[in-house]
C-alpha cells in the first residue's frame, strides 16, 4: 500500500477524460500527490480497466460515466461528488476530441461534435463544480487547451477555434472567480506522446519532432507534471494564464 504524501495531499480532484492518454497519466500523477480523483469519462470498460489497474491507490481513485456535454448529467455528477467527499477542490478539464477536414470538406457534424466536447463539455464542468468551489471559498481549474489556438493548424478549423474558445473562457473565468478563491488557468500542450500520437506514420512524426526545438515529442506525465503544478497551493498566484508546454514549439 503506497501512502501518499504530496503536494494534492487530501484535495479533492475532479479530471475529465482521465480513462487515457494525457488524462490518465495526469490521474496517476495526481494519486502520486495525494489527491482524491474521480475519473469523468465516456469510456466506461476503459475507465473501470484503468482503476482496477491501480490497486496501490485503492479507496483513492473512483470513475463515474459522464458525458460533458450533457449539462444534467454533469450537475447530478458534479452533485455526487460533493455530497460524497464534501467539496470539489480541483477540475482538469481535460476530455477533447478532434474531426480533422479541411475548410472545404470540414462537415458541419465534424463541427458540431468538437464544439460540443471541447468547448461546451469544458463550459458545463466549469459552470457545476465552480459553484460548490464558491462555496468553500477555494478551487483549482485547469483547462486543456493547445498550441494550435496560438498560431492555427491546417485542417483542424474546429479544434483551434474550440481551444482558441477555452483560452478565452480561462482569462473570463479568472476574472470572475479569482476573488472567490479560484484560480483559472489553461495548458497549451505541444506534440504529445500520446497512444493517438503514436498510430501516425513515423516520416509525419518525424516532422512533429524536426518543428520542436527539443527534438522530441513531449511525454503525458510531463503535462500531468504542469496540471498537477497548478493544481496545487504552489501556484496560488497564477490565475488566468496560459501555459505552454511544447518542448520550444512557438518560438
Amino acid at each position: 500500500m503506497i501512502i501518499p504524501m504530496g503536494r494534492l495531499k487530501d484535495k479533492v480532484a475532479i479530471v475529465t477524460g482521465g480513462a487515457s492518454g494525457i488524462g490518465k497519466a495526469t490521474v496517476i500523477k495526481f494519486l502520486e500527490e495525494g489527491a482524491q480523483v474521480i475519473i469523468w469519462d465516456v469510456n466506461e470498460s476503459k475507465a473501470n480497466e484503468f482503476v482496477a489497474e491501480q490497486t496501490a491507490f485503492s479507496g483513492l481513485l473512483s470513475f463515474m460515466k459522464v458525458n460533458t456535454v450533457n449539462s444534467a448529467e454533469v450537475k447530478d455528477a458534479a452533485a455526487k461528488v460533493n455530497t460524497q467527499f464534501g467539496k470539489i477542490d480541483i477540475l482538469i478539464n481535460n476530455a477533447g476530441i478532434t474531426r480533422d477536414a479541411s475548410l472545404k470538406n470540414m462537415t458541419e457534424d465534424q463541427w458540431d461534435s468538437v464544439i460540443d466536447v471541447n468547448l461546451k463539455g469544458v463550459f458545463n464542468c466549469t459552470q457545476a463544480v465552480s459553484a460548490y468551489m464558491v462555496e468553500k471559498q477555494y478551487g483549482r481549474i485547469v483547462n486543456a487547451a493547445s498550441v494550435v489556438a496560438l498560431y492555427g493548424n491546417f485542417g483542424q478549423t474546429n479544434y483551434v477555434a474550440t481551444k482558441a474558445g477555452v483560452i478565452g473562457m480561462t482569462k473570463t473565468w479568472g476574472r470572475e472567480l479569482g476573488r472567490k478563491g479560484i484560480t483559472v488557468n489553461a495548458i497549451a500542450p505541444g506534440f504529445i506522446a500520446t497512444e493517438m500520437m503514436l498510430t501516425i506514420p513515423e516520416n509525419v512524426l518525424k516532422g512533429f519532432t524536426d518543428k520542436t526545438p527539443l527534438g522530441r515529442l513531449g511525454l503525458p506525465q510531463e503535462i500531468a507534471n504542469t496540471y498537477a503544478f497548478l493544481a496545487s497551493d504552489e501556484a496560488s498566484f497564477i490565475n488566468g494564464t496560459v501555459i505552454s508546454v511544447d518542448g520550444g514549439l512557438v518560438l
